[in-house]
């Protein structure tokens, strides 16, 4: 098992959702915490929780879509003498609008959101990572990015980009472990800040993410794998089985994928 006390991890999107709540769990485990995301109060907020299970707190403004931003939180670790030795890579957005409906100034959002901006601060990071006996990355990816879903065809795109990258990473340097956390529907607020068409924001929450899993038991079961050095784990209710219709009978994913509701 992984020892997680007087570890440091590094959490992207850690202001809310499946990060804030990851965060909780990693700091009843001792880990000590850097926080990072868009909204510095969300984090303040979250890192006086932490703080209160006694252990310490730090906080980075981030915007995955700029690497200036990645750029800036490199040089807060370093200056700070940091060294996190896992990192959670959270942050991301989603999507509500047909493929054709959808600007292309939308799939360069999600692509640059949720998948170039985790890359690019992975390898802003390679000092760290490369020279450590041993480090590990837990990456949030999706059900969505094992399988195309209507409204979502950039949001899928960026995710399955994630399991190309970091499977390949994986598999060039052993001491790096790669734990992917492939949620389906979790209680979360990503369904209101999903973009439309337009670049606009859905600002719903949906009924299916509504009656999703609760966030803290997701961030348990993740915590749980990570733990255990899991290389997939897949956490929810019985969206899941999509996952595994695609895997052994695709030709049933096809004909129930356009009747599921994508809400």
């Amino acid at each position: 098992m992984v020892e997680f006390k007087d570890k440091l991890v590094l959490i992207t999107g850690a202001g809310s959702g499946i990060g804030e709540a990851l965060a909780y769990q990693f700091a009843q485990k001792g880990t000590n915490v850097l926080l990072t995301g868009r909204r510095r109060a969300n984090l303040e907020k979250v890192k006086v929780e932490c703080e209160k299970m006694g252990v310490k707190g730090y906080v980075c403004e981030l915007d995955l879509e700029q690497y200036s931003s990645i750029d800036s939180l490199v040089e807060y670790i370093d200056s700070n003498g940091l060294n996190p030795n896992f990192i959670v890579l959270n942050a991301g957005i989603s999507q509500r609008a047909l493929t054709f409906d959808s600007d292309f100034s939308v799939d360069q959002k999600l692509m640059n959101t949720n998948y170039f901006g985790s890359v690019y601060l992975i390898k802003k990071l390679r000092h760290h990572l490369i020279g450590a006996p041993k480090a590990h990355i837990a990456v949030n990816t999706s059900i969505s990015g094992l399988f195309g879903f209507p409204l979502r065809s950039a949001y899928c795109a960026s995710k399955r980009a994630l399991f190309g990258f970091f499977e390949s990473l994986a598999l060039e340097y052993p001491h790096i472990k790669v734990t992917f956390i492939i949620p389906g529907r979790i209680r979360t607020e990503i369904s209101r800040s999903a973009v439309l068409g337009d670049g606009s924001k859905f600002g719903e929450m949906d009924p299916g993410q509504a009656n999703g899993m609760d966030v803290t038991k997701c961030a348990k079961i993740a915590i749980k794998a990570i733990a255990k050095e899991k290389h997939k784990k897949l956490i929810g209710g019985t969206e899941l089985l999509m996952a595994y219709i695609y895997k052994y009978t695709p030709w049933l994913y096809y004909i129930l994928a356009r009747k599921v509701s994508a809400h």
